[in-house]
Protein backbone atom coordinates (compact mmCIF):
# COMPACT_ATOMS: atom_id res chain seq x y z
CA UNK A 1 0.00 0.00 0.00
CA UNK A 2 1.74 3.20 -1.17
CA UNK A 3 0.91 5.63 1.53
CA UNK A 4 0.07 9.48 0.01
CA UNK A 5 2.40 12.01 2.07
CA UNK A 6 0.25 14.49 2.37
CA UNK A 7 -2.43 12.60 4.47
CA UNK A 8 0.17 11.32 7.12
CA UNK A 9 2.88 13.83 7.44
CA UNK A 10 0.80 16.74 7.24
CA UNK A 11 -2.92 17.13 7.28
CA UNK A 12 -2.78 21.07 6.33
CA UNK A 13 0.15 23.01 4.43
CA UNK A 14 0.60 26.55 5.45
CA UNK A 15 1.15 28.65 2.49
CA UNK A 16 2.03 31.82 2.39
CA UNK A 17 0.08 33.94 -0.28
CA UNK A 18 1.03 37.34 -2.01
CA UNK A 19 -1.54 39.56 -3.53
CA UNK A 20 -1.17 40.77 -6.89
CA UNK A 21 -2.44 44.05 -6.64
CA UNK A 22 0.37 46.78 -6.28
CA UNK A 23 -1.54 48.58 -3.51
CA UNK A 24 -1.31 46.05 -0.48
CA UNK A 25 1.64 44.11 -2.15
CA UNK A 26 4.12 45.74 0.74
CA UNK A 27 1.97 44.35 3.11
CA UNK A 28 1.89 40.00 1.88
CA UNK A 29 -1.21 38.06 3.89
CA UNK A 30 -0.64 34.91 4.97
CA UNK A 31 -3.12 32.32 4.75
CA UNK A 32 -3.68 28.36 5.16
CA UNK A 33 -4.74 26.23 2.53
CA UNK A 34 -5.88 23.08 3.22
CA UNK A 35 -4.64 20.38 1.62
CA UNK A 36 -6.48 17.13 -0.14
CA UNK A 37 -7.36 15.08 3.02
CA UNK A 38 -8.22 11.58 2.05
CA UNK A 39 -10.88 10.94 5.43
CA UNK A 40 -11.61 7.73 3.61
CA UNK A 41 -7.77 6.71 4.42
CA UNK A 42 -6.96 3.94 7.57
CA UNK A 43 -4.03 6.31 8.58
CA UNK A 44 -6.11 9.59 8.99
CA UNK A 45 -7.17 10.63 12.42
CA UNK A 46 -9.53 13.44 13.48
CA UNK A 47 -8.48 15.70 16.12
CA UNK A 48 -10.25 13.92 19.00
CA UNK A 49 -8.64 10.59 17.73
CA UNK A 50 -6.31 10.05 20.59
CA UNK A 51 -5.41 6.78 22.40
CA UNK A 52 -7.30 7.37 25.58
CA UNK A 53 -11.00 8.01 24.00
CA UNK A 54 -13.90 5.74 24.96
CA UNK A 55 -15.36 3.84 21.86
CA UNK A 56 -18.01 2.20 23.60
CA UNK A 57 -20.10 2.60 26.77
CA UNK A 58 -19.99 -0.85 28.49
CA UNK A 59 -16.83 -2.57 28.85
CA UNK A 60 -16.28 -5.97 27.68
CA UNK A 61 -16.85 -8.13 30.75
CA UNK A 62 -16.96 -12.10 30.55
CA UNK A 63 -21.26 -12.29 30.29
CA UNK A 64 -21.57 -9.24 26.91
CA UNK A 65 -18.96 -9.99 24.19
CA UNK A 66 -21.74 -10.26 21.62
CA UNK A 67 -23.23 -6.45 22.09
CA UNK A 68 -19.54 -5.18 23.14
CA UNK A 69 -18.45 -6.73 19.63
CA UNK A 70 -21.11 -5.53 17.89
CA UNK A 71 -20.74 -1.72 19.42
CA UNK A 72 -16.87 -1.88 19.42
CA UNK A 73 -17.25 -3.03 15.12
CA UNK A 74 -19.49 -0.34 14.78
CA UNK A 75 -17.29 2.00 16.03
CA UNK A 76 -14.00 1.40 14.69
CA UNK A 77 -16.02 0.85 11.13
CA UNK A 78 -17.06 4.85 11.82
CA UNK A 79 -13.40 5.88 12.59
CA UNK A 80 -12.41 3.74 9.55
CA UNK A 81 -10.15 1.58 11.89
CA UNK A 82 -11.59 -1.80 11.56
CA UNK A 83 -9.65 -3.04 9.14
CA UNK A 84 -6.66 -2.59 11.89
CA UNK A 85 -8.09 -5.90 13.61
CA UNK A 86 -9.78 -7.63 10.90
CA UNK A 87 -6.15 -8.44 9.06
CA UNK A 88 -7.76 -6.56 6.37
CA UNK A 89 -4.69 -3.94 6.67
CA UNK A 90 -1.41 -5.98 7.57
CA UNK A 91 1.57 -5.42 9.60
CA UNK A 92 3.87 -4.16 6.69
CA UNK A 93 7.53 -4.86 6.89
CA UNK A 94 10.06 -2.57 8.92
CA UNK A 95 11.89 -1.90 5.97
CA UNK A 96 8.55 -0.27 4.39
CA UNK A 97 8.45 3.25 4.30
CA UNK A 98 4.71 2.76 5.92
CA UNK A 99 5.83 0.95 8.87
CA UNK A 100 6.18 3.81 11.42
CA UNK A 101 2.95 5.40 10.43
CA UNK A 102 1.12 1.95 10.86
CA UNK A 103 2.71 1.07 14.07
CA UNK A 104 1.68 4.57 15.46
CA UNK A 105 -2.29 3.75 14.48
CA UNK A 106 -2.11 0.18 14.99
CA UNK A 107 -1.04 1.84 19.07
CA UNK A 108 -4.69 3.82 18.98
CA UNK A 109 -6.31 1.10 18.21
CA UNK A 110 -4.74 -0.92 20.43
CA UNK A 111 -5.17 1.31 23.22
CA UNK A 112 -9.10 2.00 22.31
CA UNK A 113 -9.96 -1.55 22.52
CA UNK A 114 -7.74 -1.54 25.73
CA UNK A 115 -9.89 1.39 27.50
CA UNK A 116 -12.94 -0.93 26.27
CA UNK A 117 -12.42 -4.01 28.40
CA UNK A 118 -12.93 -4.53 32.05
CA UNK A 119 -9.50 -4.42 34.17
CA UNK A 120 -10.04 -8.40 34.64
CA UNK A 121 -9.15 -9.04 31.48
CA UNK A 122 -7.23 -5.72 30.65
CA UNK A 123 -4.80 -7.42 32.15
CA UNK A 124 -4.58 -10.79 30.64
CA UNK A 125 -4.02 -9.48 27.15
CA UNK A 126 -1.89 -6.10 28.25
CA UNK A 127 1.27 -7.44 26.22
CA UNK A 128 -0.18 -8.79 23.23
CA UNK A 129 1.43 -6.70 20.17
CA UNK A 130 -0.99 -5.96 17.54
CA UNK A 131 -4.78 -4.73 17.87
CA UNK A 132 -5.97 -7.40 15.25
CA UNK A 133 -4.21 -10.38 17.56
CA UNK A 134 -5.52 -8.67 20.43
CA UNK A 135 -9.04 -8.93 18.57
CA UNK A 136 -8.77 -12.39 17.41
CA UNK A 137 -7.63 -13.25 21.24
CA UNK A 138 -11.10 -11.81 22.46
CA UNK A 139 -13.20 -13.28 19.84
CA UNK A 140 -11.94 -16.99 20.65
CA UNK A 141 -12.49 -16.72 24.40
CA UNK A 142 -15.32 -14.82 24.28
CA UNK A 143 -17.18 -15.61 20.87
CA UNK A 144 -18.00 -19.39 22.30
CA UNK A 145 -21.17 -20.95 21.08
CA UNK A 146 -24.26 -21.14 22.84
CA UNK A 147 -25.10 -23.93 21.72
CA UNK A 148 -25.77 -26.61 24.48
CA UNK A 149 -27.63 -23.66 26.40
CA UNK A 150 -30.09 -23.37 23.11
CA UNK A 151 -30.29 -26.94 23.62
CA UNK A 152 -31.56 -26.65 26.90
CA UNK A 153 -34.00 -24.19 26.40
CA UNK A 154 -35.56 -26.12 23.43
CA UNK A 155 -35.55 -29.02 25.52
CA UNK A 156 -37.30 -27.18 28.12
CA UNK A 157 -39.58 -25.84 25.43
CA UNK A 158 -41.01 -29.18 23.99
CA UNK A 159 -41.04 -31.09 27.65
CA UNK A 160 -43.31 -28.06 28.90
CA UNK A 161 -45.51 -28.60 25.46
CA UNK A 162 -45.81 -32.21 25.53
CA UNK A 163 -46.70 -31.90 29.06
CA UNK A 164 -50.23 -29.47 28.44
CA UNK A 165 -50.85 -32.05 25.49
CA UNK A 166 -51.09 -34.82 28.11
CA UNK A 167 -53.08 -32.83 30.41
Amino acid sequence: MVLDETLTLAHWNAVMTTPTDESSSTNPTPSVVPSSVDYSNPYYLQSGDHPVVMLVSQPLASDNFLTWNRSMSMALIAKNKLCFVDGALSKPYESDPIYHAWIRYNTVVFSWLLNALSKEIASSILYIDTAEEMWNDLNERFAQSNQPRIFQIWKTILHLYFKKMSL
